[in-house]
This record gives C-alpha cells, structure tokens and sequence, in this order.
C-alpha cells in the first residue's frame, strides 16, 4: 500500500461515515441551514460532555451555593423565552479566567472570574442570552457540519504527511467538551447570538442596555490586553466596535426599560468579592509554581489560605509545591484537606494517588486514581494505572491502560506508547505497524510498512506466502534493514514475482522496540 493508497484510505474511512441529518430550519432565525447531527444527538453529546468539562474547567464553584441558584434563576428566566425548549442547566465554575460556554443541547457555563468583571444583573442576562442562543440556533452543531466536512482533507493529509490545560490531558470520549467549548464562532453566529439574546433579553423584562455596556467593557479589556481575557472569553467570542454598534442598534428596536440589577448583583456577588485578593494571591501562586518558584508559591498559597481557608484548591496549591519538591508526605496531608473540603473533584484525587505511587503504596494509589478517572479521565491517571500494574506482573491490564493514553498527544502519549511497544510488540505486532502490498516496476511484490508508534522500532521482519504462475507456493520472511522512525513508511522490494495486485500475501511477525 502506498502512501498515495494510505490517503485514499483515509478518505474513503470519513466519507463511509453515514450522514446523519441534513438541511434544517435554524429553530431561531427560521433559515434553512446545513447540520449533520441531529436534534437528539446534540442533546445527548451535551449531556455526555457536561459534567467532564466541568472537571476539566475547575469544577462546581460550591463554596458559594447560592451564588449558583441565583444564575440558574436568571439563566432560567431567559430560558423561557427561547426559540427552543431544550433541558437548559446552568452552572458557576470555580475559574479565574473570564469566561463562559454553551454545549449543545442548553448546558451552559459561566466562570467566576467572568462574574467578579461584571456590573449587573442586566449584564449578567447578557452573557447567558447570548449563550443560550448559541444552544437554540445549532451554533456547536454547524460547526461541527463544517469540521466533519473538512475533516475528509484533515484526515488524509495527517495519513499522507504522518512522517514529516487540564483539558490537554484529557483522554477518551470526554474530550469532546473541551472540543465543544474551544471553537471559535463564526463572525456571523456571534452577531446572531448578540441579536437574539438581547432579545431574549427584552422579554424576560431586562434592559438590554446591559448587553450595550457589556460589549462596551469587553473591548476596553481586549484593547488592553489582558492575557486572562485572551486566553478566555475572547478567545471564542472576540469582542469589537461592530458588535458595541450592533448591539447599540439592536437596544433601539427593543421597548426601553427593565431590570438592571445592580444592587441585587453587587448583594448576590459579596462573597465572591470579598474572597477576590485570595484567588488573586492563588493565582500568583499559579504562574509562580508554573515558572519553577516553589517559595513564592507556597508564599501565596499561604496567603490565600489566610484568607479564605474554606477553599480546597488553596490546600491543593501548597499539595503540588510539596509534590514538586518531592515532599510527598506533607502533600500528601494537603490533599488530604483538599478531598475533605471537596471530594468530588478528579484533580485532588488525581494528585494523591500519584503521591501514593511515589511512595510505594499501590493500593491507595489505585483506589485514588481510579476515582478521579470516574471524575475525568486522564492521561496521568491511566499511565500511572499503566505502571502499577507492570510492575505487577499484570501484562493484560498494563497494556488496556497504556493503549487508552497512546491515544492522546503530548509526553504521556509518547511514554505509553513507547511502554507499549515494549510490552506488547512481541506477541501482537501487527497492531503497531501498518503494512501493504503493491506491484514494483519489475513485477516484484513491493511490501510497505508504517511505525504506528512513537518510538522508533528496529528489524521489522514479515512473513510472505506468495504463489507463482504454476500455483506453487512460497513462504519466505524479510526483515527491513535499520530503524523506521514513529509514523513513517517502508518499503522492501522482495525479489519475489510476478505480482499483479489484489490480496497482500504478507503477515508482520516482528519487530524491535529500543531498549
């Protein structure tokens, strides 16, 4: 199979995928639109991806519930005034970084650090109308329509070419929310959404003066750079002056009035307020442990603590100093504090079954990393799984979980694609290199072979039956001389012939991995 052939491959995988809807009516704007997914599949991608993504974006900021209900409240509000009936929920994410997001089918998300930025109620609706309408004109599903179309050239192109957060370590189908939550509207769909959500605005009895003064703040913050908001909320809705006008022009079509809210706002938001210096000196702490300044993350932590002792990712931050000065028993003690104050989250856990592996206990190392993959799965939990079980002698379990990481991109990837090919390479080598067949310019069959590892593997041998013109059977072995790096392709011309096309005589039966 040639390289040409790997491509074709690739295409005919993606287009045998079967279409699974065609041209709708966007239930907002009444226009006839092309979507591939289904009513009933958004809903359930939604319901799938929405509490993973929640783990993977901070998790529930619970210790302010009714910061939460009061969301739901004005979520709600908005929700019944929407193009569609979908099972809307809302929630408040314990993140620093000002952002919100929609998932299909109405699951919706707003960060605590978009939340301390804001002046009233009236710009709160704003934000979560806009979102809405995300969710109620199909928005992730047209761009999923787009990506699925495109994908036919992606995919081939990766196949053809494949030689030359903590959402990164996200592994299996709970990836899809980060997915979902990362793409970037279109220009259009971001003045749909603005229209209509003000709008929505409007008849839930909110001055839609409020998406005004919104838009308003959120170009003086993209002009000024702040990295917090380009790395968040304007990395999928990009501000600018057309949108400020649009939204200007919009307020003027719509009754004058309604509910601003800002003493309800400022009263609902005390809390948070207050413990705004202990994120802010948590986040220091953050960048500080990022840079490798262990004393000044601690430092911070400390801070925060002092503040608001109540938070468990406080005791989380001075638990990852510890970790990374090898302190294991004193982070050990901190995530423990973590768990108890929040023991739903997967990163506590996560972290202390990775001090328990370091420290020699197994047991509790599974049990902890088996629950934070109950909450997220992730790389780190399954590579670590991976090791524990090797080192047990359980050659079957190491290898599920390595094969669940070798999926994902990254370091982790690499290693348990690299422990893989130790382990498994033997007895399975057919899983780890591709191999084809195609007539040379002589006539000879032509074997090809690809490295579908990330490690570079040596001595690839096959074996070949091949009959000749007087239906005589030959069984021969070849081995490729030298290395084959990760992802490229062999070939090996046998001398053996003639070889005219159709079923490729040849079986992998070897390689070797580096020591």
């Amino acid at each position: 199979m040639t390289i040409r052939s790997f491509r074709n491959f690739a295409v005919a995988l993606v287009l045998g995928v079967p279409l699974l809807a065609g041209c709708t009516v966007n239930p907002v704007t009444g226009k006839s639109e092309l979507v591939l997914t289904s009513a009933a599949q958004e809903i359930q991608q939604g319901e799938q991806a929405y509490v993973p993504t929640q783990q993977s974006q901070g998790g529930v900021y619970d210790v302010d519930p009714e910061l939460n209900r009061y969301v739901t409240k004005v979520g709600m509000k908005l929700a019944a005034v929407s193009d569609r009936d979908l099972p809307y929920e809302f929630v408040v994410l314990n993140n620093s970084v000002p952002n919100a997001w929609a998932m299909p089918g109405g699951k919706i998300a707003i960060n605590r650090g978009l939340l301390t930025e804001l002046d009233n109620e009236a710009e709160l609706a704003a934000v979560l109308g806009h979102e809405i309408v995300h969710a109620a004109a199909r928005h992730s599903a047209q761009q999923q329509t787009r990506a699925a179309m495109s994908q036919v050239l992606v995919a081939a192109t990766a196949v053809a070419s494949s030689g030359s957060d903590y959402g990164s370590l996200v592994v299996g189908s709970a990836g899809l929310g980060s997915q979902l939550i990362n793409s970037t509207y279109g220009r259009g769909a971001e003045l749909e959404s603005d229209l209509y959500g003000m709008k929505y605005m409007s008849e839930a009895g909110y001055d839609p003066q409020g998406a005004v003064t919104l838009q308003q703040t959120f170009l003086r913050l993209s002009e000024g750079g702040r990295q917090d908001w380009l790395s968040g909320l304007f990395a999928s809705h990009p501000p600018s002056q057309a949108r400020v006008e649009a939204n200007r022009k919009t307020a003027a079509t719509l009754p004058p009035g309604g509910v601003l809210g800002a003493d309800d706002y400022r009263l609902i938001m005390q809390k948070t307020m207050q413990a705004k210096p202990a994120y802010d000196a948590y986040d220091e702490g953050r960048r500080a442990l990022a840079d490798g300044d262990t004393d000044k993350a601690l430092d911070r932590a400390a801070r925060a603590l002092d503040l608001f002792p109540e938070e468990a990712n406080f005791h989380a931050l001075r638990g990852d100093v510890r970790y990374a000065q090898k302190n294991y028993a004193d982070a050990e003690t901190n995530y423990d504090r973590a768990i108890a104050r929040r023991g739903d989250y997967f990163y506590y856990h996560l972290m202390r079954g990775l001090v328990k592996s370091e420290q020699g206990e197994a047991d509790a190392a599974v049990t902890d990393l088996e629950r934070s993959i109950g909450l997220l799965p992730t790389a780190p939990a399954y590579y670590t799984l991976g090791n524990i079980a090797r080192d047990r002698g359980d050659v079957d379990s190491a290898v599920e979980y390595y094969r669940v990481v070798a999926q994902s991109e990254g370091d982790y990837g690499r290693a348990a694609s690299a422990e893989l090919a130790r382990l498994d390479l033997a007895r399975n080598p057919s899983a780890y290199v591709a191999h084809g067949c195609e007539a040379g310019s002589n006539g000879n069959l032509v074997v090809l072979v690809q490295n579908k590892t990330a490690v570079t593997l040596r001595d690839i041998r096959v074996a070949i039956s091949l009959s000749d013109s007087a239906n005589r059977t030959r069984q021969v072995e070849r081995t490729f001389p030298g290395g084959l790096e990760p992802g490229k392709v062999a070939s090996l011309d046998t001398g053996l012939g003639p070889y005219a096309g159709g079923a490729c005589p040849v079986q992998v039966i070897g390689a070797t991995p580096p020591d």
